[in-house]
């Protein structure tokens, strides 16, 4: 369910403190723990440090992101890979032919080297 218009958006009052007369340029990272905050139209240019439960994770704000929230933007979680028996043969096939034709290009470069002239 969506917040009430009434209501307005929630924009935290230190992240509005601390945008409040400066330029986006000037200001340097702004760290903040509210992933909840809804980007508002004077936050574009920001760059803002949003914390994700281990590092804050730099998001210069865009005019596409208004309306969103600023936790959209700093995933909690890491994708490593979808995984299993099948995706590890993949892997290892993929790696065998960058390994070829990383030979083959070798053996190619060594094979058009000209000789060079006899010293005298």
């Amino acid at each position: 369910m969506t917040r009430s218009l009434k209501k307005g958006p929630f924009i935290h009052p230190s992240i509005l403190k601390k945008i409040a007369g400066k330029k986006p340029l000037a200001t340097g990272v702004i760290k903040t723990w509210s992933r909840a905050s809804q980007i508002a139209p004077e936050m574009v240019g920001f760059t803002f440090g949003v914390y994700n439960g281990k590092v804050h994770i730099d998001v210069l704000v865009t005019e596409e992101m208004v309306g969103h929230r600023l936790g959209e933007f700093s995933p909690t979680k890491k994708f490593l890979r979808h995984g299993g028996k099948m995706q590890k043969e993949l892997e290892v096939k993929k790696k065998e032919a960058e390994i070829a034709a990383a030979q083959s290009a070798k053996a190619v470069t060594t094979d058009t080297k000209l000789p060079a002239a006899p010293k005298k």
